[in-house]
């Protein structure tokens, strides 16, 4: 503590505080790094891939894929779905809706899927779905289960995705029922047990 004398007589008093340019030197620096940090997880989600372009470029027994080889959808004129696309929407609701929401929309328990799939990919749902997700911190506690090892769901996930794709896409609107094309594919008919393996 310094004393210096006032023009009145009276002292004043001053207190060192070698810390104090230190601590606003580190605030600063801590908030610039928290707001370029911000800006790159901000700039990286823009830019995610996500499920990519969903264009079909081949088709093997009905089941259609993209440039990447990602399962995808096919949307004929007059909202047609192929049977993948229509399988995943009675696959998606006997399964999933129950903590994501009809159509994939979310719910106060779960978050949307058609936002999700707009900035994770094939591999990440896949592996999101057969080892499940933990999230949780003070504000949210999110735990989604694997479901790697139920039949329900892995045997069936392609549909499941080319669904939610096609919903995030705006490709296909809500309920597509009755609206299915073609025939049941062969390898469809073996998950869905029509037919020998």
């Amino acid at each position: 503590m310094l004393r210096r004398v006032t023009e009145r007589g009276a002292p004043e008093q001053r207190f060192r505080r070698p810390f104090r340019k230190e601590l606003s030197v580190r605030t600063r620096d801590g908030a610039i790094a928290f707001i370029v940090v911000a800006a790159l997880l901000s700039i990286a989600s823009a830019l995610a891939d996500g499920s990519g372009d969903p264009a079909d470029v081949k088709s093997e027994d009905g089941k259609y894929f993209d440039k990447q080889g990602n399962p995808t959808y096919k949307v004929q004129s007059g909202g047609t779905v192929d049977w993948y696309t229509y399988s995943g929407f009675v696959r998606y609701h006997s399964e999933c809706h129950v903590c994501h929401g009809p159509d994939g929309m979310g719910s106060s328990y779960a978050p949307a899927l058609i936002d999700s799939l707009k900035t994770i990919n094939y591999g990440d749902f896949l592996g999101v779905v057969a080892g499940g997700r933990k999230n949780v911190n003070t504000a949210n506690e999110n735990v989604m289960p694997a479901f790697g090892t139920n039949k329900n769901v892995m045997c069936v996930v392609d549909g499941i995705y080319v669904y939610l794709r096609a919903r995030a896409n705006d490709a296909v609107k809500k309920n597509p029922r009755r609206q299915r094309s073609g025939k049941i594919p062969v390898s469809a008919r073996r998950v869905e047990g029509q037919i020998d393996r």
